[in-house]
């Protein structure tokens, strides 16, 4: 005869506790006392209880799963955020599901259909391609909605995580400019993107503020990859004018820049210097060392974890956090 399995019922009996505690003690909604938790625990072990997810999540409307939707899960910039996304949400037993889109606009609307036909309790996006109108379906489900970006959106009113980049940047450009350089270019992300190119803008905002040129023929444009870095490096120092600093979108184009300029024969930074952007580990370990803005992925993720569980504890009124970045120099600039 097949064991049925073990109720929450018996072991609040063997705890000699009640139902409502054992809840409290396997979903850590609410403080227990350590002497109740350790008769609670001690039951659970004896009995070789499970908690039986799929009847909790027909029970209480909860999948027990938020998606983060992010373009590349080979940018370590992202498995860093997705960490920070996860060790907060595991707080409150919440499962963290990644959804790699690499980049693609249909990719990011599949997703989102299936984060609406699974029911997941919530979602964390990084968007390319999405506009406001394509998370209408989420708003209609009930489904709460984080978005991080760099820019700040004005027709978005979602929970938002944003870079703080200006003054980083602005110290970065002011940098260059001190070391004698007059001339900038820039491997920016992909054109005609929905929210335009945010650090390329301010780049190009930070170049005009210090007397310093980032016309558009030195700037390259393309996905945020290594080898978009070292194709946009031929480009640029094919111009008649080549620039001698060059900014990144990212840290993996900025590297995919050092690895071009070895092979073309640049000595860095003396020939050309190099910033790139978010400080990955591999920044500090690539020679020369890369100087960078630094965009703290893993405290990304915790925000990004803290508003969502805000959302789901019912809160409303949409809030936009913007995190400071810093402008780390090290041996490429």
């Amino acid at each position: 005869m097949e064991q049925q399995p073990v109720t929450m019922s018996e072991v609040a009996r063997v705890a000699g506790v009640s139902v409502t505690t054992v809840s409290y003690v396997l979903s850590g909604k609410r403080p227990v006392a350590p002497a109740t938790r350790e008769a609670v625990e001690a039951a659970i072990a004896q009995l070789g209880f499970r908690l039986n997810t799929v009847a909790q999540s027909l029970r209480t409307g909860r999948s027990g799963t938020a998606a983060l939707i992010i373009p590349d899960i080979a940018n370590p910039f992202y498995a860093e955020l997705a960490r920070g996304l996860q060790d907060t949400l595991r707080q409150e037993r919440l499962h963290v599901v990644i959804c790699n889109t690499n980049a693609e606009r249909a990719e990011e609307l599949s997703y989102l259909d299936e984060v609406v036909n699974r029911r997941f309790d919530g979602v964390v996006i990084t968007p390319q391609w999405l506009v406001p109108d394509d998370l209408a379906p989420l708003r209609a489900a009930g489904i709460p909605v984080v978005v991080s970006v760099d820019g700040e959106p004005d027709d978005l009113d979602l929970d938002l995580v944003r870079a703080d980049s200006r003054e980083a940047i602005d110290r970065a450009v002011a940098h260059l400019v001190q070391r004698g350089h007059r001339r900038l270019g820039m491997v920016a992300g992909p054109p005609g993107t929905p929210n335009g190119d945010p650090r390329l803008t301010l780049f190009r905002a930070a170049a005009r503020r210090h007397g310093l040129e980032l016309p558009d023929d030195l700037v390259v444009r393309g996905k945020h990859t290594r080898e978009t870095g070292a194709v946009g490096l031929r480009r640029l120092m094919a111009h008649p004018h080549p620039p001698t600093a060059v900014a990144c979108v990212n840290d993996r184009s900025a590297i995919g820049v050092l690895e071009a300029a070895e092979e073309m024969g640049l000595k860095i930074p003396s020939d050309l210097a190099v910033i790139g952007h978010d400080d990955i580990e591999v920044a500090s370990l690539v020679r020369p060392r890369l100087s960078t803005i630094r965009y703290p992925a893993h405290e990304v993720g915790s925000a990004c974890g803290r508003l969502l569980l805000e959302r789901l504890d019912g809160r409303v009124s949409p809030v936009r956090v913007a995190l400071r970045t810093e402008f780390v120099l090290r041996e490429s600039a």
